[in-house]
């Protein structure tokens, strides 16, 4: 079972197909790279915007008083 003049043939047309040209295989490396690194800063922004603090809420004694109305202060009954 050796390999004939047609399997040598059909072996050089399939890599002349994924290396040929202007490096196909490289650019598709690439582009997954970019989409790799793309994925990894999302993450990271999400992750900041995630921990970033937010402004601290006004503590119930540090709130201005608000005036009682006076149908508030009469018991009913």
């Amino acid at each position: 079972m050796g390999f004939s003049m047609q399997h040598l043939l059909l072996f050089a047309v399939i890599a002349l197909l994924l290396f040929g040209g202007r490096g196909k295989i490289s650019e598709i490396m690439g582009d997954f790279a970019k989409g790799i690194r793309s994925f990894k800063k999302g993450l990271n922004d999400d992750e900041t915007a995630a921990n970033a603090p937010s402004s601290p809420k006004p503590a119930i004694e540090n709130r201005a008083s608000q005036p009682v109305e006076s149908a508030d202060r009469e018991k009913v009954g």
